[in-house]
């Protein structure tokens, strides 16, 4: 958005601010393609501080919203819209939830089922433009995913990842339970048509997928492995995330603290400025790594409990209810 001319901003913001006064459909569209053009998320992918993308999402999003009001069906807007829900709900909501101490419980279970419903409006947003795109997709998805191309692995990654992040909150919803081998769906064709996709993220999920689901949804320690190599070859080890994933999703069932420590101590010694479009990214996994690496004592039988009262937090209201 920093190289349009100025007047697209103005247009913009004219038209969000006095709708009566609307801007003409020619205009809506100049601008959608404008906004949502290939390597437009760069502008938040590539930032180096956190606070301010976080902060700036939610307008950007709304935004985007108020776009779609204009133009429904615009597959860019769907995209991006749907793609920045999931974004946001995982980076500066679920992720900020999951490090809440113990006395803030009822703030943690609060911000998590918001992180859920932000999901499932990303994911409806993806879907909608996919159906839009390839009618078959709500009748016959297998039909519509053969007619599938590379430019829509953008839309069934983040549809797909959506799905998943969701069901993982609430593995107790009974409806996502039954869509995840469709979310699988989605991610295996996305591999199919661009294995390298962003520089091995589609392997990270894998990752993820295969180490965390239960046997019986086919989860498979191997594969698990084998993703972990492939994204870190494909990210020529630029990337913290795979550290940092195989650290959450392998290491701490197998409770093999080693290894953690390693691969969390890895993604931390990367440097954030070597991979410019993948800044930000890098900087909220490399939090994560922190945030594990200090909290190992939680996760750990291994590690001293003489740590773990060290780095306890004392100040914890239900600790100070229990012990009056």
């Amino acid at each position: 958005m920093r190289k349009q001319p100025l007047f697209i901003i103005f247009l913009l913001v004219f038209g969000l601010l006095f709708p009566a006064c609307s801007i003409s459909k020619v205009a809506t569209k100049f601008i959608s393609n404008a906004l949502t053009k290939e390597g437009s998320s760069e502008v938040f992918t590539s930032d180096s501080d956190p606070l301010l993308v976080g902060d700036a999402l939610p307008f950007t999003i709304k935004m985007y919203e108020s776009l779609l009001e204009a133009n429904p069906n615009h597959q860019g807007l769907l995209r991006m819209t749907g793609s920045l829900f999931v974004m946001y709900a995982n980076a500066f909501v679920q992720q900020p939830a999951e490090q809440f101490p113990r006395h803030m419980y009822a703030e943690r279970l609060a911000e998590l089922d918001r992180a859920r419903r932000l999901y499932l409006r990303g994911v409806e947003l993806l879907y909608r433009g996919l159906e839009l795109k390839y009618p078959a997709f709500a009748k016959d998805q297998a039909a519509a995913l053969a007619k599938m191309k590379k430019d829509d692995v953008t839309s069934l990654y983040w549809a797909a990842a959506g799905g998943i992040l969701a069901y993982s909150i609430d593995p107790l919803d009974v409806g996502l339970g039954l869509r995840i081998f469709e979310f699988f769906t989605l991610i295996n064709r996305a591999y199919e048509l661009d294995p390298d996709y962003n520089s091995g993220v589609l392997d990270d999920f894998l990752l993820l997928y295969y180490a965390s689901v239960p046997e019986i949804l086919g989860g498979d320690r191997a594969k698990a492995d084998f993703h972990f190599k492939k994204a870190l070859e494909k990210s020529n080890g630029l990337l913290a995330s795979p550290y940092v994933s195989y650290a959450k999703a392998v290491s701490i069932p197998a409770q093999d603290y080693d290894t953690f420590k390693e691969y969390l101590e890895a993604a931390l010694a990367i440097d954030p400025d070597a991979d410019p479009p993948n800044r930000l990214i890098n900087t909220v996994n490399q939090q994560k790594a922190r945030f594990l690496l200090d909290s190992a004592a939680q996760f750990f039988i291994s590690v001293g409990f003489d740590d773990f009262w060290d780095n306890y937090d004392w100040d914890d209201e239900d600790w100070d209810d229990e012990n009056r």
